[in-house]
């Protein structure tokens, strides 16, 4: 029996090692024009194993790249794409820098920041009442997904003055995306009994206040009736 422990280490597992003894076998081959047709042979294998990387526009450079890392780049054949050097697997990535800006309120994010300033800069008319509109209805929806299931329009209003240093105001006869609307797209709240309760909420009765219409008023008569029979009457 041949265990993995007493096998060399898969150098790409995902491959399996069926294909790494496939390379390894085409690093011995003498002459070039078989190694060249073992080794697009081989190609045709690890695209059939991993369908997902076709998805990948340039799939087949990606495969002839782990062609040659499986061999420990001892492949000599003629790719069609330059080889990797063994260089790049050892070379460290370069150090992210991430950005430094402090933001006011962080649960807003620097994409509201920025459109803040834009619209300040804008000149006064419609676009720039409608833009500052959606940018009320954005903070409040940013408001919702990272705080809490209220919030008053107030505090967002507040909030929008403060970032842009008093230069954006809402229309006062402006009003904000409900905070049901909001909820029902952001965490799927949109079942039929929600809906209902909203509406109850909101002041309307519907079909509940006409049941209970029906439950208090025509049972009446009929206890009545049977009151009076035991009376003979």
């Amino acid at each position: 029996m041949e265990y993995n422990t007493q096998m060399p280490k898969l150098i790409i597992p995902e491959y399996g090692r069926n294909i790494q003894k496939l390379i390894e076998y085409a690093c011995t081959l003498k002459n070039k024009e078989e190694r060249n047709n073992v080794a697009n042979a081989i190609i045709a294998i690890m695209g059939r194993l991993n369908p997902m990387l076709r998805d990948i526009t340039d799939f087949r450079h990606k495969l002839w790249d782990h062609l040659f890392i499986i061999s420990n780049f001892k492949l000599e054949v003629d790719s069609p794409y330059p080889v990797p050097s063994k260089e790049i697997l050892t070379t460290k990535p370069e150090r992210v820098k991430y950005p430094a800006a402090k933001m006011k309120f962080k649960h807003y994010g620097k994409a509201v920041e920025r459109l803040i300033e834009k619209a300040s800069d804008m000149k006064n008319g419609e676009e720039k009442t409608a833009f500052i509109e959606a940018i009320a209805n954005l903070m409040k929806k940013s408001y919702l997904v990272w705080n809490r299931d209220t919030v008053a329009d107030t505090v967002i209003l507040q909030e929008l003055e403060t970032l842009s240093k008093g230069k954006l105001k809402v229309p006062e006869n402006f009003r904000m995306t409900s905070t049901y609307d909001i909820l029902s797209k952001t965490k799927g709240i949109n079942n039929r009994d929600d809906r209902a309760g909203e509406r109850r909420r909101e002041g309307g009765g519907g079909r509940d206040n006409r049941g209970r219409d029906r439950n208090s008023g025509g049972g009446g008569g009929g206890g009545r009736h049977y009151n009076n029979r035991r009376r003979g009457r």
